[in-house]
């Protein structure tokens, strides 16, 4: 234990799952439109305007800022409250008037956002003006004053946001891919750890009933793998639906029947030994020596196929969603590709859009194959010493 956590890869991966655990705390909503779309990161381009957050109350009822950019593309609000004036270096706007013939309506929810007809009437432009440029009519100083109880809240979509930016619903990137983490972890492992116990379970009973039972499991084995698996993922899905564990059932039954085919090598080798001949001879039943004494025999390197076929089925799940048969509700990183496909991020050049997936799907993909890998070296030494010859 204390060898395979000196590897890069298994801090990695221990990171990978802690970041996954605290992601329902630290991004809740990660569907939620936080910007403007198409928002480069905060750090590409200093000619751009922040994207910022202004909330006014009762007990805190003015924020002043100081504002050194062009117009944002978009401003939208909404609250509880008496009045809302919006003070600029040229004067001030009314957001919402305090009406003084009936006292229950000065309370009474509002919200606006420059984009809607309705507003721009309210500031006296024109439908096919930019209501952003009435509000931000110069740099300078800017402040958000309410009157009475209750509270109001500003959102002012600049053209930058957070580390990773936005995509073309204005949903932060990063929160995208921190949740992309978990639904690739789950329906890789998943996938591959249903895939390794039924290949277990028939590779076993092929290798140690041999005969009829042996013909009949490798011949479904060969016309499985005969099979183009890609077509039939994307077939089955349609039919079984979009679902999260639909996918890890179709992509589990597509992918045991390499470990089938190592496990009932192993069965075969182990068979005719001279230990299960013993174990035969004393009365043992099959079960018993499958499970007490087979099993822990290739357990070892059942493992280390489970972990070098998680990659296969995270490319697996990534090119189902990118093709956009998933679920449109679950938030992977093959969807986040098809959607920057499908929604004009290649022309738009938004590369923060595509560039953090397919990262991460390369990483995650290596940070197994080298756990893998060091799980064969342990079960082979001299791949290992082979390795050190050959550096």
């Amino acid at each position: 234990m204390k060898r395979i956590l000196r590897r890069w890869s298994s801090w990695a991966l221990i990171s990978l799952v802690i970041i996954c655990i605290l992601s329902a705390y630290i991004y809740p909503n990660p569907d939620f439109e936080t910007a403007s779309p198409f928002a480069k990161p905060f750090w590409l381009d200093s000619t751009e305007p922040l994207s910022m957050e202004l909330r006014v109350s009762s007990s805190s009822p003015e924020v002043t800022f100081e504002w050194k950019w062009g117009p944002p593309k978009i401003v939208s609000g909404q609250g509880e409250c008496g009045s809302l004036v919006w003070i600029t270096p040229s004067g001030q706007i009314a957001l919402k008037e305090q009406k003084n013939d009936s006292l229950n309506e000065e309370n009474l929810p509002f919200n606006f956002d420059t984009r809607d007809i309705p507003f721009k009437r309210s500031l006296g432009i024109s439908p096919f003006a930019n209501a952003a440029e009435a509000l931000f009519p110069s740099h300078g100083k800017y402040s958000l004053v309410m009157s009475g109880d209750g509270y109001a809240e500003v959102h002012i979509g600049g053209g930058r946001y957070g580390l990773l930016g936005t995509d073309h619903r204005g949903r932060d990137v990063l929160a995208l891919f921190v949740s992309g983490i978990e639904v690739s972890l789950i329906i890789g492992l998943s996938a591959t750890i249903i895939a390794a116990l039924l290949g277990l379970s028939l590779g076993l009973l092929s290798g140690y009933a041999g005969g009829i039972t042996d013909t009949i499991i490798m011949r479904i084995v060969d016309i499985l793998l005969s099979i183009p698996t890609l077509p039939i993922l994307l077939v089955m899905a349609g039919i079984w639906g979009k679902g999260l564990w639909q996918i890890v059932i179709v992509l589990s039954i597509f992918s045991w029947m390499g470990t089938a085919r190592t496990v009932r090598a192993q069965t075969m080798t182990l068979r005719d030994s001279p230990f299960v001949e013993s174990l035969r001879s004393i009365g043992c039943s099959r079960s018993y020596i499958l499970s007490r004494h087979l099993v822990p025999e290739v357990m070892p390197l059942l493992l280390a196929n489970i972990v070098l076929g998680v990659p296969g089925a995270i490319l697996a799940e990534a090119g189902i969603s990118f093709l956009g048969l998933s679920d449109p509700r679950i938030i992977s990183w093959g969807r986040m590709l098809h959607e920057a496909q499908g929604f004009g991020a290649f022309t738009a050049g938004a590369w923060w859009i595509l560039l953090p997936p397919g990262v991460g799907i390369s990483f995650i993909c290596i940070v197994f194959m080298d756990i893998g890998k060091y799980l064969e070296e342990l079960m082979d030494p001299r791949l290992l010493h082979a390795g050190k010859k050959g550096g």
